[in-house]
Formats: C-alpha cells, structure tokens, sequence
C-alpha cells in the first residue's frame, strides 16, 4: 500500500510500528487528498481483505498536525 498511496496526489509520508498492536500513519496535504485515498479501488480491496485475514477491529482518526519537531 506504500507504493500505491506514494502515487496519490498530496500523499506526504508514513510511518508504521508493529508489535503486540499494530498502527500505521499517513499524512495528506488535506481533507480532499485524504478523501481520494480513502475511495481508491485498490485501497478499499485491500481494507477488505485485511477485515476478513488480519484485523479484528481498526481506527481512523483524522488529525492535524499543526507542529512536529524533534532533537
């Protein structure tokens, strides 16, 4: 899915951490570009098949990230 959203237009990044609980974050340009992911065909198929294999239950959150900064 990387590859996939790297192609959509304002896609920015990712980051992703597995251990006993799993969570990925993109981060979109905006609300329009996250609504263009979010419908993607390729997208959804993979959603689907992650509901019926992998996952129980999962969690959107929509956010902004006014700051981020590190040492």
């Amino acid at each position: 899915m990387i590859e996939l959203a790297e192609q959509q237009s304002g896609f920015l990044g990712m980051e992703s951490a597995r251990e006993d609980v799993g969570i990925t974050v993109s981060y979109w340009a905006d609300l329009d570009s996250i609504k263009n992911w979010k419908d993607n065909s390729e997208h959804l198929e993979a959603q689907k098949i992650g509901r019926k294999s992998w996952y129980d239950t999962f969690k959107v959150r929509i956010s902004k990230v006014e700051r981020d900064y590190g040492i």
